[in-house]
């Protein structure tokens, strides 16, 4: 690629992109123009043109995101909510559409309440709600050691516990059993026959496919989940969109009330939640 100035290359690098099936080329672009210049992207158009060694890195990267390398391994970063989540090879990479979760969990969690966070990854959620809710206990369960890495980086200076466990077996936590006032998880549940997207299989296979049509970590962790509550806690979490009725089915049995499925701003069913039973 010569060099010219910022505008020029973006312009370029969308070109490339979008031959490559890139989704969002223009923004991965001005995304990955921003990174290597570090400014931001509303100034790109009025930046001094890009030093050689910019340019061959840019250009270096912009071939990596034709290869469909996700745009936050390149960057080392995913926006999420209101910060900035570490990412890379070994953890999944926080999707949007999570932090309606993070909306659904913050409604119901309570002043000074008790939160985990199970099959944490990038410990995005839990970052959430720890900054978002200093006053709540949060704790954040992952099973990889790959992840737990960065998702106990990304948790310093939050509060926030991270826990290297499987957030399914019963020794996990089990001193908080009957104490929690709210469960949140984003597990992996793609059933293992689907076809996915370039970018997602860059994601640990672990954190993204699940047996059982998608199911096998969700109906026992929604089992564990109920252990962990309080009468009258919640649990949320999402799901693929085959599991719209599955999903509350799952609560159901476990004992949760009020079993509900809600869908993302493009329409998908995408996450349940329920309230686990009160005694009588």
């Amino acid at each position: 690629m010569s060099i010219g100035d910022w505008p020029r290359l973006v312009e370029i690098a969308a070109r490339r992109l979008a031959d490559a099936g890139v989704a969002s080329p223009r923004v991965d672009a001005e995304l990955l123009a921003a990174h290597i210049s570090g400014l931001e992207r509303s100034r790109l158009l009025a930046a001094d043109a890009p030093t050689p060694d910019q340019a061959a890195e840019f250009d270096a990267l912009v071939e990596r995101r034709r290869e469909r390398v996700p745009l936050q391994h390149l960057t080392g970063s995913a926006p999420f909510r209101y910060g900035e989540i570490a990412v890379g090879p070994g953890v999944f990479v926080p999707r949007p559409e999570t932090e309606l979760l993070v909306d659904w969990a913050l409604e119901h969690l309570p002043q000074g309440g008790l939160v985990i966070d199970a099959c944490s990854g990038s410990g995005a959620i839990a970052h959430a709600l720890a900054t978002e809710r200093p006053d709540a206990d949060v704790w954040a369960v992952e099973i990889s050691p790959d992840a737990f890495e960065w998702m106990e980086s990304n948790l310093q200076g939050t509060g926030a516990h991270p826990v290297l466990a499987d957030a399914v077996a019963d020794e996990t936590l089990a001193e908080l059993d009957g104490t929690v006032d709210l469960v949140v998880a984003n597990p992996p549940y793609v059933p293992m026959e689907m076809e996915v997207t370039p970018e997602v299989k860059f994601d640990p296979s672990r954190a993204v496919y699940a047996s059982g049509a998608g199911l096998g970590v969700i109906q026992p962790l929604t089992s564990r989940a109920a252990r962990w509550l309080k009468p009258g806690g919640w649990f949320g979490f999402e799901h693929d969109d085959s599991h719209s009725r599955a999903a509350p089915d799952l609560l159901r049995v476990a004992g949760f009330t009020d079993a509900t499925d809600h869908r993302d701003l493009a329409g998908r069913p995408r996450y349940s939640t329920g309230r686990l039973g009160l005694t009588p």
